[in-house]
């Protein structure tokens, strides 16, 4: 118990050092690493017994997250050389549309495109379109709406969060189940949130200054830029194949580099880039990989050490009753704000026997979407931070702290009203 309560102790230090990196000047990532190696520490000094147990299962969590995080973005990265975001926004601008109606365009994308290809995917690739629509507080604004309409689009797939496929793996809810159940509620927390960021996004002149002529992508980028968007539905037909969804972008990942690679050796001049494949996927940005794997460290050492556990026990009681696996349901939503809502969810799992499945939709969505409250509560936030520079801990609850907020009671609302009358 000593190791448990000293290891929530550090946990919330390297919590405040990361909210409070635009004052302390030290790196988040710094943080986060520091936080998750000394938890892990103390897992050894409680009972080194476990450690090969509970390292090995934290370690296949984050070898996955990370890897599928690593080829997600140097997919991006091709596209990027291949001029493919220049030319959306360059088509974007001849339509004349102000800040607010493109953001509401990146909006409807990112909460429809989250619920097909997941939402750190759909997060990953818009964030790196927004940024040559948006400048400044905008840009800050595109980016946590994309956070939160990915996160709210991703609660009613069955593949649009790791936390729903967890529980459709699980078999708690069907596909159909969580789509028709989970949809209005999500769409409510789009709607609710996108209205409320919508009143932050100013209509200013410098984001919509015509670009310089972007050349049309040859044929030869054509096909490259094919493979590469298709490697993005690959961890789709991984799930069909029962295969964990990392193993199928990294197979896109490879097939369209070797694509590149027969191309350039064919002496095809139209489809090489200003730098190499090998240089262009050393531009991903490892810091904020490591910033995420220091939060998957942290947090599977609290489960290790049996803080998680204690939290979820306390939460929804020893009797279960419907009314306080509701209760328990919001509040783990809201504590995933805070703690990673992988383990939360495989918890919930394990010390829940509640055959209702529409518990099990509300937990869905509550975890789903209870992480956008603060930054550092989903993959799609800690995402957004290492994309987007400018966002901070601060910005981040600054902008979206109270359209999360009104929303998620919103969705939850939603919720409750269709049980009552369709379900």
């Amino acid at each position: 118990m000593i190791y448990a309560i000293i290891g929530f102790i550090v946990f919330a230090i390297g919590y405040i050092g990361i909210a409070t990196e635009h004052k302390t000047h030290i790196n988040k990532s710094a943080w986060a690493l520091f936080t998750g190696g000394f938890l892990w520490l103390l897992v050894a000094l409680n009972d080194y017994h476990v450690i090969e147990e509970k390292m090995m299962h934290a370690g296949y969590e984050i070898f996955s997250i990370t890897l599928f995080l690593l080829a997600a973005m140097s997919l991006v990265e091709i596209l990027i050389a291949c001029g493919v975001f220049d030319l959306m926004r360059q088509k974007m601008l001849t339509y004349d549309l102000d800040n607010k109606k493109q953001f509401l365009i990146f909006l409807l994308l990112a909460f429809f495109l989250s619920g097909i290809i997941d939402n750190l995917t759909a997060t990953i690739i818009l964030l790196q379109i927004a940024r040559k629509f948006f400048k400044g507080e905008n840009l800050l604004v595109a980016a946590v709406g994309i956070v939160l309409a990915a996160n709210a689009g991703g609660a009613f797939s069955p593949i649009g969060d790791i936390t729903t496929i967890m529980l459709w793996i699980a078999g708690k809810f069907s596909a159909w189940e969580i789509i028709t159940r989970g949809f209005l509620p999500s769409l409510a927390i789009f709607v609710v949130a996108g209205s409320l960021l919508m009143r932050k996004m100013h209509n200013a002149d410098d984001d919509t200054l015509p670009s310089e002529q972007v050349e049309p992508l040859s044929r030869g980028r054509k096909v490259i830029v094919f493979f590469t968007m298709l490697s993005f539905f690959m961890p789709i037909a991984a799930k069909a194949l029962h295969l964990p969804p990392v193993s199928g972008i990294l197979f896109g990942l490879g097939l369209t580099w070797l694509l590149v690679d027969f191309l350039h050796a064919r002496n095809d001049r139209e489809t090489r880039f200003a730098e190499g494949m090998e240089q262009l996927l050393q531009k991903t940005d490892i810091s904020s990989i490591k910033f995420f794997v220091g939060i998957l460290l942290a947090v599977s050492a609290l489960e290790a050490l049996g803080v998680l556990s204690a939290i979820s026990g306390y939460i929804y009681g020893a009797e279960q009753a419907t009314e306080r696996v509701i209760i328990g349901n919001v509040l783990m939503g809201m504590i995933s704000s805070i703690l990673d809502n992988i383990p939360l969810t495989a918890i919930a799992i394990n010390i829940l026997e509640v055959a209702d499945t529409n518990l099990w939709v509300l937990l869905a969505i509550c975890v789903g979407t209870g992480g956008s409250l603060l930054s550092i509560g989903s993959a799609a936030g800690v995402v957004a931070m290492g994309i987007i520079k400018e966002l901070t801990f601060k910005k981040y609850f600054q902008i979206a702290f109270i359209p999360a907020l009104a929303s998620y009671f919103v969705g939850i609302a939603v919720w409750w009203a269709q049980t009552q009358l369709f379900f």
